[in-house]
C-alpha cells in the first residue's frame, strides 16, 4: 500500500516525508495505523548515527494506532483494535523468559537492525529499500507493520493521540523507578535531568510514596516545572555542587538516584550523592564507548548499588495498563509533559525537543 513517512537520510538533516510503499505485514506482525507517535532522544541520535543503523530509514518508536490487518500466526489482536507500541524481542532467550524482555540477547538486532530478522524491509520508493522496524515498529509513518509481540492493546476509549510516548521514554523513567529502583514510601529520591524521562522518574517516585523528591538540572524554569508537578527540592547544579546539597538535604545521602542524561560527570554525581546502601540507576544513552569516572575506592565501603536499566527493565504488557491505570487515577499526570505536533511540523518538533522548548512532543497524523 502507499502511505506516507518522515524519513531520515543523514546525519544532522532533517527528515524528508515521502510517499512510500509499505508491504503486507508478515505472520507474526500487525499493521497499525498510527494515530500519533512520540519524538524521543533516541530517534535524534539515531539519525545522527550515534548507532550504525542503516540509512535511510523510517524512525519512531512510542507509536499508538489501530490495528488494520492481523497476520495469520498472531493471536489476540484482531481489526480495529486500539495498540500502544512497544520495543520488539524475540520472548524465546532465557532474559524474555525470565520476565526482562527488555534486555533480550536479541534486543540490539531486533530493534537497531534496519529490517527483520530475515533482512526484508517493509517500506520503498522509487530510490529502493528503506530501513524498518526500527524498535519493532518504525511509528513515523501513516501506516507501518509492526512486530504483534511488542504490542499492547489498550481500552477503545483510550486516548491514543496521549499514549504512545508510554511505550518508551515514558515507561524508561517510570520504570526505572517502580521496577527497578522501588523507592518505598517516605523515602528520599533524586532525577539528575529534568527531560520527559526524569520527569516521568520523578512522577513515578511520587506516586510510589517518596516524601522527599530531589530534581537536579541546570535549566531553571525546568527546575521551577518539577516543583510543580510535585519535587519537593531542585538544585541548579550549574550554581551549586549537587553532591553536597543533596547531602544536606537528606542529611547524608540519597537513598535512591537516577540519571537521565548519560553525561559521564553527572553519573559520577550521582553515584556520590548516594547515602549507604544506596541505589542508583542509569537509563541516560550515550555514544558507544563513552566511559565514565566511577571512584571505586570511595564508594566500595559505601556499599551502594548501581543498575543499568533499558526501557525501564519493563514487560510492556504489564506496565503500560499500569501506567494508564495511574493516569486515569490522576496519580501520573504525563500529559503536563506533552505537545502536540502535525506530521508536517515534525522537523520543528524535534528542533523544540532539542532546545528544551517542549519536554516530550507528540507527532499527531
Amino acid at each position: 500500500m502507499r502511505t506516507r513517512a518522515a524519513v531520515a537520510t543523514a546525519p544532522q538533516t532533517d527528515l524528508e516525508i515521502r510517499e512510500v510503499e509499505l508491504d503486507a505485514p508478515r505472520s507474526d506482525e500487525l499493521q497499525v495505523k498510527v494515530v500519533a507517535s512520540g519524538i524521543c532522544h533516541t530517534d535524534a541520535i539515531i539519525r545522527d548515527q550515534w548507532y550504525p543503523v542503516p540509512l535511510p530509514t523510517v524512525l519512531g518508536h512510542e507509536g499508538a494506532g489501530i490495528v488494520e490487518a492481523v497476520g495469520a500466526d498472531v493471536e489476540g489482536f484482531a481489526v480495529g483494535d486500539k495498540v500502544v507500541l512497544g520495543p520488539a524481542y524475540c520472548g524465546r532467550c532465557e532474559q524474555c523468559l525470565d520476565g526482562h524482555p527488555m534486555f533480550c540477547v536479541n534486543f540490539y538486532d531486533r530493534n537497531f537492525g534496519g529490517g527483520r530478522a530475515d533482512g526484508s524491509k517493509s517500506f520503498s520508493d522509487d530510490s529502493g529499500e528503506i530501513s524498518s522496524h526500527f524498535f519493532g515498529q518504525s511509528s513515523f509513518a501513516e501506516h507501518t507493520n509492526v512486530v504483534a509481540s511488542g504490542a499492547v492493546k489498550v481500552p477503545d476509549d483510550a486516548p491514543l493521540d496521549l499514549l504512545g510516548p508510554l511505550g518508551c521514554g515514558i515507561m524508561t523513567g517510570s520504570g526505572a523507578v517502580l521496577n527497578v529502583l522501588q523507592p518505598q514510601p517516605g523515602s528520599s529520591v533524586a532525577v539528575f535531568g529534568t527531560g520527559a524521562v526524569g520527569m516521568s522518574g520523578m512522577l513515578a517516585a511520587k506516586a510510589a510514596g517518596a516524601t522527599t523528591i530531589i530534581m537536579v538540572d541546570i535549566v531553571p524554569e525546568r527546575l521551577e516545572f518539577a516543583k510543580e508537578l510535585g519535587a519537593t527540592h531542585t538544585v541548579n547544579s550549574k550554581e551549586t555542587d549537587p553532591i553536597e546539597a543533596i547531602k544536606e538535604i537528606t542529611g547524608g545521602g540519597v537513598e535512591y538516584a537516577l540519571d537521565t542524561t548519560g553525561v559521564p560527570p553527572v553519573f559520577a554525581q550521582m553515584t556520590k550523592s548516594l547515602a549507604t546502601r544506596g541505589h542508583g540507576a542509569l537509563v541516560g544513552a550515550a555514544k558507544l564507548g563513552t566511559e565514565a569516572p566511577f571512584d571505586i575506592g570511595t564508594l566500595l565501603l559505601s556499599g551502594i548499588k548501581i543498575s543499568m536499566v533499558v526501557e525501564g527493565d519493563a514487560v510492556p504488557q504489564e506496565f503500560i495498563p499500569r501506567l494508564i491505570a495511574l493516569h486515569a487515577a490522576g496519580t501520573f499526570p504525563f500529559d503536563k509533559l506533552t505537545k502536540s505536533y502535525a506530521f508536517e511540523d515534525i522537523n520543528q518538533a524535534f528542533a523544540d525537543s532539542a532546545n528544551g522548548t517542549t519536554l516530550k512532543p507528540i507527532i499527531v497524523f
